[in-house]
């Protein structure tokens, strides 16, 4: 019998923000891998590791995380104004399945250090020492991200003092920032689907419930830890441990995208599986972050725990920050009055890691809230860089 050999394809491991995903050049990938289809979908599978039965990703460079399934595909943008078109792919764990109806917040700050590195930017927009400014076409969304990556002797600047929690290390600070976040041309295209800032969501199974339903960032619902019986204190041990739990907030989520548009049917959720996300809200209270840092009621404007890919993130997607400094602007949303209420262009909230600032500028226009960007600081480094092996009959 005639075994294929593996097949060499060169890629970049790296960290953005809180996450961990496979890099690589769009013209570096098999030629059938090169546009949209089963074919791609399958190579990344394979090369994550996915699916895998036993959850684990021994065989992949997938972490059998959401955080950690994940692979990116960059390009020489060809839309105008842009420097490099950024496509992003959450691959499942379990399932045959790659996500493409999103964009990951956290590797978002990953693309602007490998397009530098990888040639894939003007030199001349690369100053030897100072600030690169690298202007993303987040193609999954058709929105702009604009990245200001460090640079120092005419090379990416990783290193660094800055302190972002979730992530063991300090690193160098990057800036991030999310132009229009808000109408995915999805749900009606208005950045709330349903034309309220509140809605009453009826879940069988669970009951009625308060929900701001936003797309700005990524689709996100958002509920009241209250009304589920939490606090907003709670860390992934307490829900990913709890079967049930998890049912019911993939109940939540289905109905949720129904009503925002996203899909026809509950049950068409299963092919949805990155958005939209879910994210209970709780006042500020004092608490233990998973690291044990203590975290004072005054640190934080409010406290945001989500859900990604069915199971509690172990610190904030990035997206997700967008849609909470987003809804955090606008008085009547849910997200709001756990904040406190009030007009404010910025919000520090408490996650199960710590704590995260992000800012948001959000107006009304003719009645409807439109929101012109929002802000917020990761950082990112490359962890390894070569070439992945897949085997030969594996796309």
């Amino acid at each position: 019998m005639t075994h294929a050999p593996q097949r060499r394809i060169p890629a970049t491991y790296m960290r953005g923000g809180t996450s961990k995903g496979v890099f690589f050049k769009l013209d570096d990938l098999p030629e059938a891998a090169r546009v949209p289809g089963p074919a791609r979908d399958t190579l990344l599978m394979r090369v994550i590791g996915s699916p895998d039965p036993y959850g684990k990703h021994t065989d992949g460079m997938g972490g059998a995380t959401s955080s950690t399934s994940k692979c990116v595909i960059l390009s020489k943008s060809e839309v105008p104004e842009h420097d490099v078109d950024y496509l992003y792919g959450q691959v499942s764990i379990d399932t045959a399945f790659v996500d493409w109806s999103g964009n990951c917040g956290n590797l978002s700050s990953a693309v602007g250090p490998f397009a530098i590195a990888n040639g894939l930017i003007d030199p001349a927009l690369v100053p030897r020492d100072g600030i690169a400014t690298v202007r993303i076409w987040q193609a999954n969304i058709g929105k702009t991200i604009v990245a200001h990556v460090p640079v120092t002797d005419g090379q990416v600047q990783e290193t660094g003092d800055f302190e972002l929690d979730g992530v063991t290390f300090p690193a160098a600070e990057i800036q991030l920032e999310f132009l229009d976040p808000a109408d995915e041309g999805e749900g009606g295209g208005a950045m709330f689907p349903t034309g309220n800032l509140v809605d009453e969501l009826d879940v069988p199974g669970v009951g009625v419930l308060k929900a701001t339903l936003i797309n700005a960032g990524i689709p996100t619902i958002f509920l009241n830890a209250a009304d589920l019986g939490y606090t907003g204190t709670e860390l992934q041990g307490a829900i990913n441990e709890d079967k049930a739990a998890l049912a019911r907030f993939e109940t939540i989520r289905a109905h949720g995208a129904v009503r925002m548009g996203l899909i026809a049917k509950v049950e068409d959720a299963a092919t949805r599986q990155h958005t939209p996300k879910v994210a209970f809200v709780a006042p500020a209270t004092g608490h233990l972050s998973s690291s044990g840092k203590p975290i004072a009621a005054d640190d934080v404007d409010l406290l945001v725990r989500a859900l990604s890919m069915g199971k509690l993130h172990h610190a904030m997607m990035g997206t997700a920050a967008v849609a909470i400094g987003t809804a955090a602007s606008i008085p009547g949303t849910v997200v709001n009055a756990a904040a406190g209420g009030g007009a404010r262009e910025a919000v520090r909230f408490g996650h199960p890691s710590g704590t995260l600032r992000v800012g948001a500028q959000a107006a009304q226009v003719n009645g409807q809230w439109t929101v012109t960007k929002a802000v917020m600081s990761r950082s990112a480094r490359v962890l390894m860089e070569g070439c992945v092996r897949v085997p030969g009959d594996a796309m």
